[in-house]
């Protein structure tokens, strides 16, 4: 995973600072509503094209047409969409290299600057470590001052992404490390790699998944805190997910099933992407990011179905499939950063088809344990169009994860629940006194849309970025 230009290189490939020689030529693009096209058609000799070819301003309506002077403008419908996501066509579907900037359409100015330059840079995303895009982007011209909240927004979905789409023969465990020490670096931040006899020591459970790997596993701590966070600022603890191949193991997984496992370390990269946003943002909160950076390999010292391994907390537990070893990689970080007793602890998790099959690839799951955290993370979901759905932490299942020889086991037998199973056994390793909140996502487009290309996504980030910068700005 080398051999790019750095994000922020590639990310002014689509969008101009408004000082750059490119952008004193830029056309200008409308983005306009249903209800504003009648202002916008009257007096203006270059709406008359528009408005002789049916142009409707329906969401994602995008029309080139001629301007005055021989110039062109373009016109972009927003319907009712008020996401991102209404400009994430642009890039792709605008002449290329062509270099646009928003104009004023007709009253109410009703879209906004930030989420239109968020919504064209995630349409312009491509994984460029093979191959360049099939043409290069279209360019967009970023307003005085810029919108810096996007832009970082649009940085860390990228990071994700790239990490998401990378091909498992080059982000193992040791690279997905390499690639949060990076992240650290940038952001002047303590980070340890725990390796070998230690991690076995430490993250018993975890070093039982990686076991069967000849690619060692690693666990990341990365901490920090806010130029402006006094010793005793809340703290924010991050988990992830990083199985950056997942076999199954003995239970092996069948070949449609594993086709997709190289974004097993969704989960990783989207709490890495996270703890970015908190970082570049200088949030007022002290931040430690756990990561689990491990494959889930067939050998002969594979961990074995019915094995009991004891972990970091304590609990003895049984491996009732060796397929569910995601919560295996959680469990000991979790139990490590409840430790800490942090004012939030969210961990992020590619976990279950159970919870794909209940909610779709749109839509990650959201377990927590505080009524309060649950809806502000449902509440920001909302507010930046990164949506999530809550289900319930069902006490009624507990008994479903009891084992004859240990203290639990990772499954049940009942084929129900899921989704629900896993968030329960995971919750055995917090303290009921700590909000703890559990993402369960796909991480993956399985289909390109306008500013969601095919592949890797970053899931749930923008949400939980924005319920905790919200709330702990305001404390």
């Amino acid at each position: 995973m080398s051999g790019r230009p750095d994000l922020s290189v590639r990310l002014s490939n689509c969008l101009l600072d408004p000082a750059s020689p490119e952008a004193a030529g830029a056309f200008p693009l409308y983005a306009l509503r249903p209800t504003q096209l009648p202002a916008f058609f009257q007096g203006r000799a270059e709406a008359e094209f528009l408005s002789r070819i049916g142009f409707a301003a329906r969401a994602g309506e995008l029309v080139v047409a001629p301007a005055g002077g021989g110039g062109i403008l373009a016109a972009l419908g927003l319907g009712e969409d008020a996401s991102p996501f209404a400009f994430g066509g642009l890039a792709t579907g605008l002449p290329e290299a062509s270099v646009w900037r928003l104009a004023e359409g007709a009253p109410p100015h009703e879209f906004n600057h930030a989420a239109a330059a968020l919504g064209f840079a995630l349409g312009a995303y491509h994984y460029e470590e093979f191959t360049n895009a099939k043409r290069p982007p279209a360019r967009l011209v970023l307003p005085e001052p810029p919108p810096k909240d996007a832009l970082a927004a649009a940085v860390a979905t990228w990071l994700v992404r790239d990490l998401v789409n990378a091909p498992a023969n080059l982000l193992g465990p040791a690279e997905l490390a390499a690639a949060a020490l990076a992240v650290a670096s940038e952001f002047g931040a303590a980070a340890t790699l725990t390796e070998g006899a230690p991690l076995a020591a430490r993250y018993p459970a975890l070093a039982a998944v990686g076991a069967g790997s000849a690619r060692p596993p690693v666990v990341v701590h990365i901490g920090w805190a806010g130029s402006g966070a006094p010793a005793a600022a809340p703290l924010i603890a991050l988990c992830g997910k990083g199985v950056c191949f997942d076999t199954g193991g003995l239970d092996l997984k069948p070949s449609a099933g594993m086709l997709r496992m190289k974004k097993d370390m969704g989960g990783a990269a989207v709490a890495l992407g996270l703890a970015r946003l908190v970082m570049e943002a200088d949030l007022p909160v002290r931040l430690s990011l756990r990561l689990g950076c491990v494959e889930n390999g067939v050998s002969a010292t594979a961990m074995r179905p019915l094995d009991v391994i004891r972990t970091r907390h304590g609990l003895a537990v049984e491996v009732g499939n060796t397929d569910a070893e995601g919560r295996l990689v959680l469990c000991d970080l979790l139990a490590e950063a409840a430790a800490e007793n942090p004012a939030l602890l969210m961990d992020f998790a590619t976990l279950t088809g159970a919870a794909r099959a209940a909610l779709g690839p749109d839509l990650p799951a959201l377990f927590c344990s505080d009524d309060a955290w649950a809806e502000r993370l449902l509440a920001a979901g909302r507010e930046v169009h990164d949506p999530l759905w809550r289900l319930p932490l069902w006490e009624g299942y507990a008994g479903w994860l009891e084992s004859p020889i240990a203290d639990l086991n990772t499954v049940s037998t009942k084929p129900y629940a899921g989704a629900v199973v896993a968030a329960l056994f995971l919750r055995r390793f917090v303290a009921p006194s700590i909000p703890w909140a559990h993402v369960d996502l796909y991480a993956w487009n399985d289909e390109t849309r306008p500013g969601r290309p095919r592949g890797g996504e970053a899931q749930a980030m923008r949400a939980a970025f924005a319920a905790i910068a919200q709330h702990f700005t305001r404390s």
